[in-house]
């Protein structure tokens, strides 16, 4: 017969209890320490990064920016008046002297008028002609008048000299003399009115002269710019060299002032470079710049920085010292490195690709004992180059780093390198 023994079921059910309470916690410390795990680190292809090693030395800061070889000496040439284009006579490309015809204009009007212009100054001239004839005979008339009544006033001087003698010896009465006197002072003063009206008539021919050669002037200056109008027509180079552009096209009509051909020198040339505005604030007159035209590296220096921001860049114009390579010529694209500063004794690396001036940025360094092993590390960066930028805080001389762009990483601490 069975017997009941009730502590055996206490025993079985503390039993279970303390097992589950045991279970329990070792569940829970597995699950903490699961929490506590860092994630299994990601494998990267060490073919498929950048790596660098940071060194020490000096430090040439430099600024690089894609331009173009422009001419220094271009010369726009614009229509001196209306007119139709007639004829193109050369092509962009051409190899052009200071006289060598580019276009050919008409314009009957032109034409009409500098017939006018010359109308008019062959008139104006025949008329100061005639006029300089006329004012001269009326000043000969007048200085032989003054001569006459000269002539008088000696003959006057003579007669009372003899009478004043006759007088004396009682021949002729003293009215007589006194007579003689009196035509004698009217003639002194006759002579010198005579005078007086031939200088103020010397005076009046030249005023008149010279208000008729400034109309003749006036003239000849709008017959000089008839004939300029008339000679632009044949639209001429100007200076020697290549013809680079013809804006217009065969029977065209054209406005006055428009610009219709350019012309320019190719063997005087320099670059004009676009920096980003970020670097440009670095840059200066007379700064040290390479010219690369892909056939040749040219010297230059900065000679101009435009103060305006386009499209994110600064046009920086480099004067170019150096001899140009074969090949060179206006609108080639190169590449300029302009040197901003030296810094020595300065830590540095190559330029990460996520890496800004002056900022904090992480990057994986390559573990001493384990190339294979990349750990997170703050590194602070200073002033940057075209490849290369210091580093003031978190790297050392032969640490290595990983340059490429780790961004789809940023969740973990460390990476793996095979």
């Amino acid at each position: 017969m069975d017997i009941s023994r009730p502590e055996f079921a206490k025993i079985r059910r503390r039993k279970r209890l303390i097992i589950g309470t045991v279970v329990g916690i070792l569940v829970a410390i597995a699950a903490y320490a699961l929490w506590r795990m860092e994630p299994a680190a990601p494998t990267l292809e060490k073919s498929a990064v950048w790596t660098d090693t940071v060194k020490r030395g000096a430090l040439t800061i430099e600024v690089r920016g894609p331009g173009t070889l422009v001419p220094k000496s271009i010369r726009w040439i614009s229509a001196e008046t209306a007119a139709r284009v007639e004829r193109i006579v050369l092509k962009p490309g051409a190899i052009v002297q200071a006289d060598s015809v580019i276009l050919e204009l008409s314009n009957p009007e032109v034409q009409d008028a500098l017939l006018a212009a010359r109308a008019a100054v062959t008139a104006a001239r025949a008329d100061l002609s005639a006029q300089q004839t006329q004012l001269n005979s009326q000043l000969l008339d007048q200085r032989a008048g003054a001569a006459q009544v000269g002539a008088d006033l000696a003959s006057a001087n003579l007669q009372a000299e003899a009478e004043k003698d006759l007088v004396e010896k009682g021949v002729i009465p003293a009215i007589t003399y006194k007579r003689t006197e009196l035509n004698r002072d009217q003639l002194k003063l006759k002579v010198q009115i005579e005078l007086e009206r031939m200088q103020n008539f010397a005076r009046t021919i030249d005023a008149q002269l010279a208000a008729s050669r400034a109309r003749l002037a006036q003239l000849d200056n709008t017959l000089q710019l008839r004939l300029r109008q008339a000679d632009a027509l044949q639209v001429k180079a100007g200076i020697a060299g290549v013809l680079q552009q013809i804006a217009v096209e065969e029977g065209q009509q054209v406005s006055a002032g428009l610009n219709i051909a350019r012309v320019a020198r190719p063997d005087l040339l320099m670059a004009q470079l676009k920096v980003p505005e970020t670097q440009a604030k670095d840059i200066s007159i007379g700064l040290i710049a390479k010219i690369d035209t892909r056939n040749g590296i040219v010297s230059g220096t900065v000679a101009r920085i435009d103060p305006a921001v386009q499209a994110g860049t600064v046009q920086v114009d480099i004067e170019l010292t150096g001899d140009l390579p074969v090949g060179a010529r206006p609108d080639l694209s190169v590449d300029g490195v302009i040197e901003i500063a030296s810094l020595s004794d300065v830590l540095y690396v190559g330029r990460p690709a996520t890496g800004q001036p002056q900022s904090t940025i992480s990057l994986f360094k390559l573990r001493k004992a384990d190339l294979s092993q990349a750990d997170r590390t703050q590194v602070r960066l200073g002033r940057a180059s075209v490849s290369v930028i210091e580093v003031t805080s978190g790297l050392n001389v032969g640490d290595q780093v990983i340059l490429s762009d780790t961004s789809d990483y940023d969740r973990f601490q460390r990476v793996r390198l095979k």
